[in-house]
């Protein structure tokens, strides 16, 4: 049986309550003209760390849920990278060189890509003297784009498998992770995510606040 344990969405993203607008009401206190530099740098220092936390279990089980799938997500029964409505996925190489590849190889790709990133120090940083990089957002934004594109991948072609091994309801509580986080930073595009609104509404309403 797969393990929830690390699937966390806290209760201020269903809530709608951001943490860091706590810390803007306390640094509000202090004397503006000397803290507004030291109170923006470490508001977004805050932002970072909380999408470094979360990010990275989405990932984790994201993945955990492929490999325990991959023997039937193969280059001859998913010779595309498909999701809902024939909606196709070509992998993108360094230089930009857009390449047609098959679900397994594309969902090799997205893993090693992210397990390189999130490994790396100066990407995800885990010491407290390293700082997150500039481009950390758009690093986050780019993760969440290919995770879901593997979730739809996932729902689209695997569903009966992963509901005969009884994954479903993880695979559901995987999804609802990354719908919750993605309307709390806009991190994917709603043209990208369109093709499972009706999948996340049904399982939004069943998150309620804890």
């Amino acid at each position: 049986m797969t393990s929830y344990q690390n699937i966390f969405v806290p209760p201020w993203m269903v809530s709608g309550k951001d943490p860091t607008k706590a810390e803007s009401a306390s640094a509000s206190l202090l004397e503006p003209e000397a803290h507004e530099v030291h109170h923006d740098e470490r508001k977004l220092y805050l932002e970072s760390a909380l999408l470094e936390t979360l990010i990275i279990p989405l990932f984790e089980n994201v993945n955990e849920i492929c490999c325990t799938v991959s023997e039937f997500c193969t280059s001859s029964s998913c010779p595309d990278m498909n999701g809902p409505g024939m909606r196709l996925h070509p992998w993108y190489h360094e230089k930009g060189k857009k390449a047609k590849v098959s679900a397994p190889q594309y969902i090799d790709y997205v893993m090693t890509f992210i397990q390189n990133t999130i490994h790396d120090e100066t990407m995800f940083p885990t010491k407290a003297a390293n700082l997150f990089p500039s481009s950390f957002t758009i690093i986050v934004k780019k993760i969440c784009e290919l995770l879901f594109h593997v979730i739809a991948h996932l729902y689209e072609n695997h569903f009966k498998e992963i509901v005969l091994l009884s994954l479903h309801a993880h695979l559901n509580c995987v999804f609802a992770h990354f719908v919750i986080f993605n309307e709390n930073f806009q991190l994917v595009k709603k043209h990208e995510t369109e093709i499972l609104q009706d999948l996340a509404v049904a399982i939004k309403q069943n998150v309620s606040p804890q």
